[in-house]
């Protein structure tokens, strides 16, 4: 079977040649062009060689939305967390957008100048791919989210990723995804051995500009801007 072709996407190109890219998956129901406009509050140098990649999840029905269709990079079985995702539709999203690291390879972006980013459950996926990765990337934002599915992440995580820097950030208001979610999949991502910077904001589900700043500055570390 041929696979399924790219993810359509927004694409942020840098003021210089790109030299690194950013993959940034969006929340449930919203799309690409969600995360677009916090790019220029990262406070990234000027001439910088970053390009953001925002790509839009596939229409799918949403049990917990009385199976409305909308864009979701995987079905939502129960408000229980435990049973909440849908196993297939994550590891469908882990080759979609395992397929968008390709791509960006191809482009002449080194793998370990690309960091996985998401919100809610796009950053499900990012830590639930960028773990698992089998080439180094170089880092993993995971923003107001959880571990999608459960899994022994020192036996299944890549020895390339092993070391992968993770941003993770959370709104202790958070009546979504809450707050004691994101600090458990924090815990078991530390006690696997995986190096996260942790961040706790006064906020609901959303991002807040010392956050997006705090995330700036972290990016530009791991990509020596």
């Amino acid at each position: 079977m041929a696979s399924p072709a790219l993810l359509e996407r927004v694409e942020v190109e840098p003021p210089g040649p790109a030299d690194a890219a950013v993959i940034w998956l969006h929340g449930l129901g919203a799309d690409g062009h969600d995360f677009p406009p916090i790019v220029p509050e990262l406070g990234l140098p000027e001439g910088h060689g970053v390009r953001f990649v925002f790509p839009h999840a596939p229409q799918r029905p949403v049990t917990i939305n009385g199976g409305m269709l909308m864009r979701a990079w995987y079905d939502i079985l129960s408000l229980d967390f435990e049973r909440r995702a849908d196993a297939q539709g994550v590891e469908d999203s882990c080759r979609r957008t395992s397929d968008l690291i390709a791509a960006e390879v191809a482009r002449g972006i080194p793998n370990e100048r690309i960091v996985l980013a998401g919100f809610s459950q796009g950053g499900a996926i990012a830590l639930h791919l960028g773990v698992r990765h089998p080439e180094r990337l170089a880092g993993i934002v995971a923003l107001s989210t959880y571990l999608p599915v459960p899994g022994d992440l020192a036996a299944e995580g890549s020895a390339a990723n092993r070391a992968v820097a993770i941003f993770q950030a959370h709104g202790t208001l958070d009546p979504m995804v809450t707050f004691d979610r994101g600090t458990r999949a924090r815990d078991a991502l530390l006690a696997a051995g995986y190096d996260v910077a942790w961040s706790e904001y006064p906020m609901q589900h959303q991002v807040c500009l010392e956050e997006i700043e705090a995330l700036g500055a972290w990016l530009r570390d791991r990509l020596a801007l």
